[in-house]
């Protein structure tokens, strides 16, 4: 009926509501659309927001004669503004970016569209995505979570938008954490396909962005949300049906594995020597495993080093990616910290050390399958330590954004060089600061299913807040 609200229902939810008739699109685009003309100025969440381009495409997907079909049908969606969305401009948090006004959708927008979900704005990201915090000289995101902090990066502003029931579920791509961090200082779920999964993030010349590392994902408050966003994007609906029996026959044979039982490792160590890790993001991992434990699955502790070269081939790819994306924008528009960070980059790149050598290694010589043994999944804390404060962080030097960077982002970036799916699932709220914890789980190429069947027995057993306190509709 379109007297009822649907803030804060599921992305789930809604498209069930359109496609039986019981709610109009329009009358579930414009609430939320009112939502965050109402919230944005507070959060930060969206960069450009789509009223009058939205709601008329809730009214032509009204008229589609198969709207009792559609996944998403009705149910509004962020997009990150680095993808392209046909009619809008792909601004990736920088002024040197190109004004030009797209002409097509990204194919990930594509299939959301396609799906029936309806585009109601761009959120905002930290210049050329490069940080695990969300400012740029569009805005400032903040965490609904406590305003006073970055809601993490570089899919902050979609995050913050999940987490603040401006929509349901929001695009995201992650190159070195940049789905799982927001999604782990948000409370939400995020999860980052392994490689060839969804079309990735590209180059203006056609050739992969991040070398390949980026890969496009859903953030969402639910594991059925965050499976039916990732399945559309993908174009598998398989990976909308969540296994109540964890893997099926084939995964559970080629595992060597029984029905239900999945071999779980659970590691609590830094990836390198002296970064820290806060003590109950530790727990909250072991308490994961733990509770995995209860469902059948064999625990085993995971005591692997991860090799002392990796860290540094992380920070070496972090810089080189910097270069890349900014090779060709005029360096007076840039903020001073990404300047600093491409120069550095360009640096390595002319001396041959920009970690192209090490990403080999780990992801086709065998460094992450030694390093992962033979377990099926791995549990390990996600960020772990507290939200960094929201500020400028562009306007500040880069080691300094450098430091931060790494103590945030160090337990993530190994699984995006190595082309594996991970994904971050809530696992609690910090005693002492009230910020949400959340553990990663990983699993090697094809296990997105897997991972998404985990979380959904995770997510029965300890359920979790779906959006800020505050927020909460």
């Amino acid at each position: 009926m379109d007297s009822e609200s649907w803030i804060g229902r599921s992305a789930q939810q809604i498209a069930d509501a359109v496609r039986r008739g019981d709610a109009q699109p329009r009358w579930v685009v414009q609430q939320h659309l009112e939502r965050i003309e109402r919230l944005n100025p507070q959060l930060g969440a969206f960069r450009k927001i789509r009223h009058e381009e939205a709601l008329a495409e809730a009214d032509a997907l009204a008229a589609r004669s198969d709207l009792g079909q559609l996944p998403l049908a009705g149910v509004p969606v962020a997009v990150k503004d680095n993808v392209a969305v046909a009619g809008e401009q792909t601004r990736n948090g920088s002024a040197a970016s190109s004004e030009a006004v797209n002409d097509s959708d990204h194919p990930v927008v594509a299939r959301l569209r396609a799906a029936g979900a309806i585009v109601v704005g761009l959120t905002n990201v930290p210049e050329l995505c490069l940080t695990p915090m969300t400012d740029s000289v569009y805005g400032i995101a903040r965490n609904p979570w406590n305003r006073q902090s970055t809601p993490g990066g570089s899919s902050g502003g979609s995050a913050a938008a999940v987490a603040a029931a401006l929509v349901p579920i929001a695009h995201g791509n992650d190159g070195l954490g940049s789905i799982r961090i927001p999604a782990c200082f948000c409370g939400l779920v995020g999860i980052k396909p392994g490689a060839g999964v969804v079309p990735a993030v590209l180059n203006e010349d056609g050739s992969p962005s991040w070398h390949g590392l980026s890969e496009n994902g859903p953030l969402a408050t639910t594991v059925q949300d965050a499976a039916l966003a990732l399945s559309v994007m993908a174009d598998d609906p398989q990976l909308a049906e969540l296994d109540e029996a964890v893997v099926d026959e084939a995964a559970a044979q080629e595992a060597a594995v029984s029905e239900k039982r999945v071999r779980v490792g659970v590691s609590v160590r830094s990836t390198q020597l002296g970064l820290p890790i806060d003590h109950r993001c530790a727990a909250a991992a072991n308490a994961t495993a733990d509770l995995l434990g209860t469902f059948g699955h064999a625990i085993r502790p995971h005591t692997a080093r991860y090799p002392m070269w990796l860290g540094p081939a992380v920070l070496r790819t972090w810089f080189s990616c910097a270069h890349q994306d900014a090779r060709t924008l005029d360096s007076a528009k840039l903020d001073r910290s990404t300047r600093q960070m491409a120069g550095l980059g360009r640096a390595l790149n002319a001396a041959h050390f920009g970690g192209a050598g090490a990403r080999k290694r780990w992801r086709d010589g065998g460094g992450a399958e030694a390093f992962f043994g033979d377990v099926d999944v791995l549990v390990l804390p996600a960020v772990p330590v507290p939200p960094p404060f929201a500020r400028r962080y562009g306007e500040r030097a880069a080691v300094r954004n450098t430091i931060t960077s790494v103590m945030v982002a160090q337990l993530f970036g190994p699984w995006n060089i190595a082309g594996w799916p991970a994904m971050n699932v809530p696992a609690g709220v910090h005693d002492a600061g009230g910020w949400p914890i959340g553990v990663q789980l990983i699993a090697r190429p094809g296990g997105e299913r897997l991972l998404l069947s985990l979380a959904a027995q995770i997510e029965a057993a300890r359920p979790w807040a779906r959006h800020a306190p505050e927020y909460a509709a």
